[in-house]
């Protein structure tokens, strides 16, 4: 049985999430949107960002940074060490929360499904579960170390056990879109335990402006802007625009961001001779500061590859540019379809180079096209623009604590 916290009392809300807080905006914006409300105490469980755990309030959410860091790296065992670190962290806090009585609901954010367990002990004595659902890790493992080995296929099949038993746990699921949605559902997930809440802007962060983009500079600007990673490909981009250099003299591609293939990308824009045209960031850029860098930029690129995994992504820097008035190239995969059609965004076929720089190279020579498709893609904002999105999230909490 779950335990509903009782009508008019202030719901103490536990947030576990393996993630540099400061930059993530899907776990900001619901922790922020439910602090903001008298009935709601949120309290966040995180990774640590510096040397030494901090506690902080930020925007009325109680922070706590937990004594592990982020892992960023190619391994995975040392992937799943440190999650398993975390884990055993989270759980002693959680359940030291619940023992106070500081706990009503227990919202995990994955990777991994199995954050759930460290909720198991208010889980056990009737305290609302939810498992919120950013990636599945089903795809993302295999797109990042492949399954190609027996071993591999092994693991897979692990990890299939690993999603379906966090969420029987759960007495609520959320995931980021619908195709997302229909892949957990295929897996034998109770699609009656599913709310979909995409990862939209917020508005607070990203208010849409149709001026910023309207006028002309000496540079043509593309932006990649989030985690920098291979299966993101975000190389490709960088192949592109050394292609188009000698043809347009003045296109700069900003690439802002932290990630495993970073040092690569530098390496390769080095040998391809365009560090002059490919400009990195000097590390991971906080959520509030992101608009003051992409205020002055021409066309945001999502140049993901082809897999598993970013089929199912509805990638939030490409709703992010949408709502600050940006247009946005991307590659044609499942879950962006399902939302956007050619009429809203510059599609190009994935891991195609010659595709991507001849799509960029038509939206750099029609700036009424660009407009035209940054104004078409404003209608997406319309259903699930924050400001009445959040009322599915906020439907969720009123069904779990009425």
């Amino acid at each position: 049985m779950m335990a509903r916290p009782q009508p008019g009392k202030i719901t103490k809300v536990c947030m576990i999430a393996y993630t540099n807080y400061a930059i993530d905006a899907r776990v900001r914006r619901e922790a922020e949107t439910l602090a903001a409300l008298p009935e709601y105490r949120v309290t966040m469980l995180v990774n640590k960002l510096n040397d030494k755990p901090r506690n902080y309030v930020l925007e009325n959410v109680n922070v706590i940074e937990l004594n592990v860091p982020k892992y960023r790296g190619n391994s995975g065992i040392s992937y799943l060490l440190s999650y398993l670190h975390f884990v055993l962290l989270a759980f002693t806090t959680c359940t030291m929360l619940f023992i106070r009585g500081s706990l009503d609901v227990v919202h995990v954010h994955n990777m991994p499904n199995c954050l759930v367990l460290a909720a198991i002990i208010p889980r056990l004595f009737g305290k609302c579960l939810i498992l919120d659902i950013h990636d599945t890790l089903v795809e993302l493992y295999a797109c990042k170390f492949g399954c190609r080995s027996l071993k591999d296929r092994i693991f897979e099949g692990g990890l299939h056990i690993e999603e379906y038993l966090s969420c029987l746990i759960a007495h609520k699921v959320i995931c980021v879109n619908h195709v997302q949605r229909n892949a957990l559902t295929s897996r034998g997930v109770d699609r009656t335990k599913i709310t979909v809440i995409l990862n939209v802007p917020d508005p607070k962060i990203f208010p849409y402006n149709t001026k910023a983009h309207e006028n002309g500079s000496a540079n043509f600007n593309l932006v990649y802007f989030g985690t920098l990673a291979k299966r993101l490909g975000i190389d490709l981009a960088i192949k592109a625009v050394a292609h188009l250099a000698d043809k347009v003299p003045n296109i700069r591609f900003h690439i802002l961001g932290e990630g495993d293939q970073k040092e690569e990308l530098k390496a390769l824009s080095e040998r391809l001779g365009v560090e002059k045209e490919v400009h990195f960031s000097a590390g991971a850029i906080r959520l509030e500061e992101l608009p003051n860098y992409l205020k002055d930029m021409d066309l945001t690129i999502i140049p993901n590859r082809r897999n598993s995994a970013t089929e199912l992504m509805l990638p939030v820097k490409m709703l992010e540019s949408i709502a600050m008035g940006i247009p946005v190239l991307t590659a044609r995969l499942n879950a962006i379809e399902y939302y956007f059609n050619d009429e809203m965004v510059f599609f190009f076929e994935p891991e195609n180079v010659s595709s991507l720089q001849s799509t960029i190279l038509e939206a750099i020579n029609s700036p009424s096209l660009r407009l035209q498709k940054r104004d078409n893609a404003r209608a997406f904002l319309k259903p699930y623009g924050w400001d009445s999105h959040k009322f599915a999230l906020l439907g969720l909490y009123k069904s779990l604590c009425p």
